[in-house]
């Protein structure tokens, strides 16, 4: 069988057949921007590996980057590749013992330091000795700074060829549920996944992207990063979480994708502006309707956006069909870090409420006897770095992924996700609850904002909830408190309702203190770190079971 395209040679074929098309778009401060073509994104690579291989780097050595989203990651990573190299990249918000324990694990020999909020904090992690270059937006540091590398070196020459079993890359799981596992992913796989990606949502030279999502995480790193290597999509980027709403209405994204966390506070913040009775009733109006839906979506800087993806976590349905409404083309869809985020999408013909979508193609996909999602993709990563024990734990006789998400498949072959096997949990009652789908339901309401349900080894299961961004600052109004758990109240009857008796929660929690990634409670992606949080409240509880009534204000 031939081998398929690698990634490289896409991207060489972008710099001979159009290198002054522009590919990537950087704000600065002050709202300026500078543009990269193809051709000065592959000449500064190439000047990159040039100076990485005259350092001493050589075949197969790993290579760190720690960057937020930026254009000189997506150029740090062509030079990593064209000099022979892996990269590993670190989530730009992990604290310093993170930093060296993914820095000493995967045996990275230079760290590309790019654009950080907090430097200073994560700089003692790195390890003494170890080589380190300054991408243009770094923190001020005594590094060798990469303008000035590139300035002096000549560019290699020619189109640098990788092997597809060559390692491209080490994904770092984000660590929801322990230390961080290294998946190995050769250049065959990523390759064909991207191109994969590419063909089945039709990306194309003329597609504008925004980048804001971590690059270190695999979703960003296949639909964005890879995506347009093999398509030249056109690629924005953020600014700042204060311009990020100006940074999307510049870029006018025609592909969109998110987290469910954000997709629910995109939609919170237009409630606010605009109670749902009242957009109900405007949706309903035949004259309106249309120019309500543009100017919600061009608030948002998405009214040109033929296509919006959902992933990393669940999300609930109300919530996409909130969005399909508005006229967006809002998909699910489902993966791993382990697949290259190359497992199922849905489809405006294939999908239903609480399903996760079809198989790409060429994904294989069965259900265990016990419930288990068994996953083989075309991206099915080489195995976890250091960890053989591990990787054959990880999968089955037949060369099946062992997900750990408990599900079933319906017979148009829609997977539905019930549970995640490490998350189950038994109540006093001794029956497993799986937290998930519960979770689901509280989030329908535009109250909450994100939710955790546990309740190990008590009398029934509870919920600590976090309310909407729009609500927590007025909760000091006696009359809207008192409405606030009113409403409370009754979301939780309406949850208790839809589930099995043992499942049922005694009382929703609102919490005063929000989980997030400084605080450690939060991945970057932002999936709650379950046992971290029931560590943090495991004081308080007998207090909460002791309260009267359906809600509890922590």
């Amino acid at each position: 069988m031939a081998e398929p395209k690698l990634i490289l040679e896409y991207v060489f074929d972008h710099e001979r057949d159009h290198p002054d098309r522009v590919y990537l778009v950087q704000p600065y401060d002050g709202g300026r921007t500078v543009e990269y073509t193809w051709g000065q994104v592959v000449d500064q690579a190439r000047r990159m590996a040039a100076h990485l291989r005259s350092a001493g780097i050589r075949d197969g050595d790993h290579i760190g980057l720690l960057s937020k989203n930026c254009a000189h990651f997506f150029i740090a990573e062509l030079a990593i590749w064209m000099a022979g190299g892996t990269t590993v990249a670190i989530f730009p918000t992990e604290g310093p013992d993170t930093v060296r324990y993914v820095l000493e694990h995967s045996d990275a020999k230079l760290l590309f330091v790019g654009k950080l909020d907090d430097w200073p904090r994560q700089a003692p992690g790195v390890p003494e000795g170890m080589p380190r270059i300054a991408l243009p937006l770094a923190p001020d540091t005594p590094f060798d700074r990469w303008d000035d590398i590139v300035a002096r070196t000549k560019p290699i020459q020619g189109r640098v060829q990788r092997r597809p079993d060559d390692l491209a890359m080490i994904i770092y799981t984000s660590g929801s549920t322990g230390t961080p596992k290294g998946a190995m992913h050769a250049f065959r796989g990523v390759s064909v996944s991207a191109a994969s990606i590419v063909a089945s949502e039709r990306y194309t030279p003329e597609d504008r992207l925004i980048s804001y999502l971590p690059l270190a995480h695999v979703f960003e790193r296949a639909f964005i990063e890879s995506a347009s290597f093999v398509s030249g999509s056109k690629v924005f980027f953020a600014e700042t979480l204060d311009s990020f709403v100006q940074d999307v209405r510049r870029a006018r994204p025609t592909l969109f994708i998110s987290v469910p966390r954000l997709w629910v506070k995109f939609q919170h913040g237009v409630q606010h502006k605009m109670p749902q009775k009242k957009l109900d009733l405007l949706l309903k109006i035949p004259i309106l309707n249309n120019i309500v839906r543009r100017k919600i979506l061009d608030g948002l800087g998405l009214d040109q956006a033929r296509l919006a993806g959902s992933g990393s976590a669940p999300i609930p349905h109300e919530v996409i069909e909130w969005y399909r409404r508005l006229g967006l083309n809002l998909m699910e869809g489902y993966a791993m870090t382990e697949d290259f985020a190359y497992s199922h999408v849905s489809r405006v013909n294939a999908h239903a409420p609480g399903y996760v979508g079809i198989p790409y193609p060429g994904v294989e996909v069965k259900i265990s006897q016990d419930g288990e999602v068994l996953i083989k993709s075309p991206g099915q990563m080489v195995g976890y770095y250091k960890q053989p024990e591990l990787t054959a734990e990880s999968f089955d006789a037949d060369g099946f992924f062992r997900t750990g998400d408990l599900g079933e498949r319906n017979a148009q072959g829609l997977l539905k996700l019930t549970g995640r096997a490490k998350e189950l949990f038994k109540t006093a009652k001794g029956k497993y609850v799986a937290p998930a789908p519960i979770e689901n339901l509280l989030g329908e309401s535009p109250l909450i904002e994100m939710s955790m349900v546990s309740g190990v080894g008590q009398p029934a299961a509870y919920a600590l909830v976090l309310l909407s961004e729009e609500i927590r600052p007025t909760l000091g109004d006696p009359g809207v408190r008192e409405r606030i758990e009113r409403e409370l109240g009754e979301l939780l009857e309406r949850v208790n309702a839809q589930v099995a008796d043992y499942e049922q929660l005694k009382m929703l929690v609102v919490t005063s203190s929000p989980p997030t990634v400084e605080n450690g409670l939060l991945t970057p992606t932002m999936k709650v770190k379950r046992a971290k949080v029931e560590a943090s409240v495991a004081d308080r509880l007998a207090r909460w079971y002791a309260a009267k009534g359906p809600v509890v204000w922590d």
